[in-house]
């Protein structure tokens, strides 16, 4: 496991006292961190690993501060020195499925493929098959240890219904290379979603915070006083009567951003029911009687479309794209049918 943290200086050794090969990252702590608690302050660095997964490590005696042991609850203070070696996660319970894989691109270091719709990323409670970690067990013996248990070779996650590009990565030195991107907003990512209604503006910046639905665990809400910076940038690519084609620039990479942040502008994703979406079949768009007909799409018309950044080996960029799913083009295709404006 090895992920980039920010804004401290770090050291990675191959030192590992329990005999692992991993990766030891050595952060000092800076001049603003008073009386933070240990395990907070590991998960406001590694925000790729889970709380759940940073306080097992501390638990496992994998982290010491100044030499010693830690424990979670321990408080930092300046000049402090935290040598964190995060442990295997049981990556070898994945049961591989061969479960066909769209794959753009593969290489020595990583594996670029287009996810499809209703695929959740990795196992969690609930849904320990068919996803898409099974299906990359089955595909390849190197991968990362990724973002925590069960997810090998994990860098960043795509909602279960959101298709489009993905980065794999095979080993953890590439894993740290590329998470350091994300953290440091080096890669450039672009979505395309079919959104109800057209901006008042051809493009525009939304920039309010997000934090956790306070009554909906599942939902994510605009949280001022609270919240997580999140920025999206948009820009109408097509219009229609009612509905919009967007690009979409995500500079921060919140859960659900781009679903709440359309949404708190009165423009919700098609389908997208969840954030104020609605389902839509081909007699609304015809504007015709209403019929027995199937849906046009019957999940949330989000996209990501290409995803660009530095290659962790040859130090080039490098930009990979994946087409519009047929789902999408069938309903972009009946909006320039029946509601061209």
């Amino acid at each position: 496991m090895l992920m980039c943290p920010a804004n401290d200086s770090q050291n990675p050794t191959s030192e590992d006292k329990t005999g692992s090969a991993n990766v030891t990252e050595q952060l000092h702590v800076g001049h603003a961190i008073r009386e933070r608690r240990l395990d907070k302050y590991l998960h406001g660095r590694f925000g790729n690993l889970s709380r759940s997964f940073i306080q097992n490590a501390i638990r496992q005696g994998a982290v010491k501060v100044n030499g010693k042991i830690a424990k979670q609850s321990q408080k930092l203070s300046p000049g402090d020195i935290v040598d964190f070696t995060p442990p295997e996660p049981p990556g070898k319970n994945i049961l591989p499925e061969d479960i066909p894989l769209d794959i753009i691109y593969e290489d020595k270091e990583l594996i670029i493929l287009n996810k499809q719709p209703d695929m959740i990323v990795h196992p969690a409670r609930g849904n320990t098959h068919g996803t898409l970690v099974n299906a990359l067990a089955f595909h390849s013996d190197e991968l990362s240890t990724g973002l925590g248990e069960f997810r090998p070779g994990i860098v960043h996650r795509l909602d279960k219904n959101t298709t489009g590009v993905m980065v794999i990565a095979k080993n953890d030195a590439v894993q740290w290379k590329i998470a350091k991107q994300f953290e440091n907003r080096q890669v450039n990512k672009t979505y395309l979603a079919i959104v109800h209604g057209i901006p008042d503006l051809t493009a525009d910046r939304i920039n309010v915070p997000l934090g956790v639905h306070p009554k909906i665990r599942e939902k994510y809400a605009i949280r001022p006083e609270t919240g997580k910076e999140a920025v999206t940038y948009y820009e109408i690519l097509e219009s229609f009567r009612g509905f919009s084609l967007l690009k979409l620039t995500p500079k921060t990479g919140r859960t659900h951003q781009i679903r709440v942040h359309l949404s708190y502008i009165k423009h919700p994703i098609v389908a997208d029911d969840m954030y104020g979406g609605k389902l839509i079949y081909p007699w609304q768009l015809a504007d015709t009687e209403p019929a027995v007909q199937e849906l046009i799409i019957n999940r949330v018309a989000l996209h990501a479309f290409s995803l660009e950044f530095k290659h962790p080996a040859t130090e080039k960029t490098v930009k990979f794209e994946a087409p519009l799913p047929q789902d999408m083009q069938n309903l972009l295709n009946a909006l320039r049918e029946y509601r061209k404006i």
